[in-house]
């Protein structure tokens, strides 16, 4: 599958209601608009049934909330990006947009950014779990997370060969304030490097939990 390439970028960055019809051009641009402005979104309950919507295939997913995780950050419009799968150069991975999607929704913060962060801006405990070297919110942390993202999480996809590459993009030009990498630039990364740092630190200050 091949697009053509992003054009004036620069529109992404004001609020949905003021993209022009006229100023979308095709390939890269239509679908940076899908993830803003997506046609549907769709919730925990509908991820997870089987068959699930979500396809087996590479894209990018962008995530919008019901209620803001943290009082500095606004609900109901777009604030993530993620993809599947991540580029590797030596070799070739096995994750998809179902898998990934899935995996947000009912996984725990040891194998998901975004539950960890979400846990974090909730103020959920983190602890030390296992061996001591994975990091979750335990068994009823992790419970509490998954319920919080079925009441309030809702997530939309683009399918994407080279999903990376949109990603960037996405990340430059957009505000995304749960996105950590790439987004050095935005206003509220410092204050969730923060909050990931101190969870971590108390993390490793308590006992390793079951």
């Amino acid at each position: 599958m091949s697009h053509a390439p992003v054009q004036d970028w620069s529109a992404l960055s004001a609020p949905t209601s003021s993209l022009r019809p006229s100023s979308i051009t095709p390939g890269g641009f239509m679908q940076a608009v899908s993830l803003i402005n997506p046609d549907r979104l769709w919730s925990a309950w509908e991820v997870l049934l089987r068959p699930s919507p979500v396809p087996a295939a590479a894209g990018v997913y962008g995530w919008h909330f019901e209620e803001a995780p943290h009082a500095g950050l606004e609900a109901g419009r777009l604030v993530y990006v993620g993809i599947a799968p991540r580029y590797m150069a030596n070799r070739t991975s096995t994750q998809n947009l179902r898998k990934r999607v899935r995996y947000h929704y009912r996984g725990n913060a040891a194998g998901s950014t975004l539950r960890l962060t979400l846990g974090c801006l909730l103020g959920l405990e983190l602890r030390r779990v296992g061996s001591g070297k994975r990091m979750t919110f335990g068994k009823a942390g992790e419970a509490t997370l998954t319920q919080w993202m079925a009441n309030n999480a809702r997530v939309c996809w683009i399918e994407q060969d080279e999903p990376w590459a949109l990603e960037s993009k996405l990340i430059s030009q957009l505000d995304l304030p749960l996105n950590l990498d790439q987004n050095r630039h935005n206003a509220f990364h410092s204050r969730l490097k923060e909050l990931r740092a101190q969870a971590r630190q108390r993390a490793r200050d308590l006992p390793i939990g079951a």
